[in-house]
Parts: C-alpha cells; structure tokens; sequence
C-alpha cells in the first residue's frame, strides 16, 4: 500500500492525487456519477430482479389485457415534429417496471411528408420490428402507441404483415379522454382513472412524449 501524496510516481506512470481546486471537483465528480449509474442499473433491474411493487402492477397490467404473461418488456412509440416539418418517432423501453434509457431510440420518418401520424406510425413500426426479427432481439409483450383508433390501425397492419399480431399485444392511449383502443374492439375502453394499468401507460406516453420533445429542442 502506498500513501496517498499530492505526486506518487511509479516507474513511467504518474499518479495525481488532487486536494482541492477544479481537480479534485472533477474527482468527486466522476464519483458521483458512477455512484448514480450503478443506482440506475439496479432500479432499470439489469440484475434481472423485479420489485414487488412493479410485480404488483405488472400482474394488474396482465390482466387487464389478457396477455399469456407478466409484461416484463414494454416498448411505446409517439411521433412528433415541429409546425409540421421535422417529424420522428420516438421508441421508449421499459423493463421490470422502469425506463430502460440504454434501449430508447429516435427515428427519423423518411417515407412521409408533413404531419402524417398514421403513415409514420406505420414506417417507424416496420424498421424496429423487421430489424428485430431480423437480428433475432428478443420482442416485447406489449407495445403503445400514442394516439387513437387511427394511429392503433396503422400498428395492426404493420403487425399483421410481419406476423406479430399474435406474439405482441398492441395498446393505443388517447390523450383527450385518456382511454385505451385495443385490437378486436370497434369502442374505445375507458378505465378508471385511479387504474393502475392507466397510470403505468400513462407515465410510459408522457415519458416518449419528453424524449422525443428533447430530442427536437436538442
């Protein structure tokens, strides 16, 4: 063990141990940073746990959409742009629960011009999902889109022509009255506002609405 001096140098290599002033900021710094990554890595449950209050809500999200299993993998899209011009598709993930920040992306809509939600929900669909079949990803339980009837036809259709429409549940969000549109139901469903499932696709909605919101103010 070698004391800890302003200067140690062994052989070629020199080691700075700053007291104080902007490198020793700098230091406490990095430390806090990596303190706070490790954090995030447990709560985002890389450690492949889950917490019994995200279980909890989870099992409540299951049966609320009939899905086969516990929603572990939850991917939403929202598109934006800015006065028409601009437009992308933002993809957020969740796992266990919480924001998988590492997985969430921004698409660029190329195949649509001007404010074309339904077309642009159809391209984005189409590039994340063939591309994830293709690399052989695993494929979330359950996808939402922002928006209503429309945009969740746009969705089924891309589903259905890559044979998705039976291995993931699809779930539109409505903003004005905040209810779900799901496949096989011409009405839209409206829960109850203390739902836990409506609180959970609720942050997921808002949380790829600010993505993609940064991303334009960026």
């Amino acid at each position: 063990i070698v004391p800890l001096r302003p200067s140690v140098t062994f052989s070629n290599t020199k080691v700075t141990v700053p007291r104080k002033g902007d490198k020793k900021k700098l230091i406490l710094l990095s430390e806090r940073n990596a303190k706070h990554v490790q954090l995030l890595k447990i709560r985002q449950g890389q450690s492949g746990q889950i917490s019994v209050n995200a279980k909890r809500i989870l099992t409540q999200t299951m049966v609320d959409f009939q899905l086969p299993v516990l929603p572990h993998h939850i991917e939403c899209f929202d598109n934006s742009n800015i006065q028409g011009a601009f437009p992308v598709a933002a993809c957020i993930v969740f796992k266990n629960g919480l924001p998988s920040k590492d997985d969430y992306r921004i698409f660029n809509i190329r195949s649509v011009t001007g404010p074309d939600d339904f077309g642009s929900m159809r391209e984005v669909l189409q590039r994340r999902y063939q591309r994830m079949l293709k690399e052989k990803q695993s494929l979330p339980q359950l996808v939402v889109i922002d928006g209503g009837k429309g945009q969740l036809s746009s969705a089924i259709e891309i589903f259905d022509s890559l044979g998705l429409s039976e291995k993931i549940k699809l779930v539109a969000l409505a903003k004005r009255m905040e209810e779900f549109f799901v496949p096989g139901k011409d009405e839209a469903v409206l829960p109850d506002k203390n739902s836990e499932t409506l609180k959970l696709i609720q942050r997921i909605r808002d949380e790829a609405h600010r993505f993609g919101i940064k991303h334009h103010r960026n």
